[in-house]
């Protein structure tokens, strides 16, 4: 074992090297710079250019040199803590995203409990009262929650708050704590806040989760040794739980690759919808105005979860499922 997470360690170093030029050639792809969509943007509303300034800031930030030499500069800064600046935002890029991560962090881990104590018993209830009227029922629920897009289902929500009870649930904090320090009043205003994001975002991936534990579980129940446990006179809920339900935990196991990541990136268009202070509307507006090294960061922190996130999950089936021999190899 100790081996196999040494190995998978070293895996990353090329991995990763090898995605951070790809992300710094996609976000490069684009014609022009931040700085020619700037002055594109001056020149639109109507404002005066000065060529003198965008000329020195694109000296400044090293746009004048080739391409390769900004990527080495990125990747040497990243290395020493200096993810760069954002043009748009006029900060630090470290700054700017550690402003939002916790909100985020913690909207997504809300989100993703509130998912689990959901679908875990749903899921559990559908496979083993088959075809009955329960079954049907959270059929039918999953069904229409993988239908909804989550951001209709947002401005509907938005729309029967406003008129049946005159709030906006916009934003995740009162605006008085916009922009303010962490404090327990601002706290208890970000959990009240919290609930209909939590809902709107863990609708779909509760009903997918719903309909794969079913579907996972029920192929568990079929097979020999849960029919043997039942013969010995093994009590039901133990039958189902200590192996059939551990045995149909796989795809949960093998999906924390992606939940790491989408702990920090969150739903976007949610976000964008619910005006929330999270790092989701943050990465679009970098990537639509070519905030280059604020895009390029943040696509690098989520390949990043995403290689730990593959490993984690890796050594964990290995625990989980003894079937799973990391080495590969064939066993006599």
């Amino acid at each position: 074992m100790l081996k196999y997470i040494f190995f998978r360690f070293m895996a990353m170093i090329p991995t990763l090297a090898i995605a951070s030029v790809l992300i710094f050639t996609i976000v490069e792809l684009p014609p022009g710079d931040y700085f020619e969509s700037y002055v594109a943007e001056l020149q639109a509303s109507g404002e005066t250019v000065d060529p003198e300034k965008i000329e020195y800031l694109r000296v400044e930030y090293g746009f004048d040199k080739p391409a390769w030499q900004r990527y080495f500069g990125w990747v040497w800064g990243m290395f020493h803590g200096d993810f760069g600046y954002s043009f748009e935002y006029e900060r630090p890029v470290s700054e700017l995203i550690g402003s939002r991560i916790f909100l985020t962090m913690l909207l997504s881990t809300v989100t993703i409990i509130f998912t689990w104590l959901i679908a875990f018993p749903i899921g559990i209830y559908s496979a083993t009262h088959k075809y009955s009227m329960g079954d049907y029922g959270f059929t039918f629920i999953g069904l229409l929650g993988l239908a909804i897009p989550n951001f209709l289902l947002a401005l509907v929500m938005m729309y029967f708050a406003k008129v049946w009870f005159g709030t906006s649930i916009g934003g995740l904090m009162d605006p008085e704590y916009i922009n303010e320090p962490m404090s327990l009043a601002k706290f208890g205003s970000i959990m009240e806040h919290m609930a209909i994001p939590v809902i709107v975002i863990g609708t779909s991936g509760t009903a997918a989760m719903i309909r794969r534990i079913r579907a996972n579980l029920l192929d568990e129940l079929k097979k020999q040794y849960v029919t043997t446990a039942r013969a010995k006179g093994v009590p039901p809920v133990r039958a189902v739980l200590k192996y059939p339900f551990r045995m149909s935990l796989n795809f949960f196991i093998a999906d924390i690759g992606n939940i790491l990541p989408a702990v920090v990136s969150g739903a976007e268009v949610v976000a964008i919808v619910l005006s929330l202070e999270t790092t989701g509307p943050l990465l679009i507006s970098a990537l639509q105005s070519q905030d280059m090294y604020l895009a390029g960061t943040f696509l690098m922190f989520l390949a990043v979860l995403t290689v730990i996130g593959v490993l984690v999950s890796d050594i964990l089936l290995a625990i989980l499922d003894p079937r799973i021999r990391l080495q590969g190899k064939a066993q006599k």
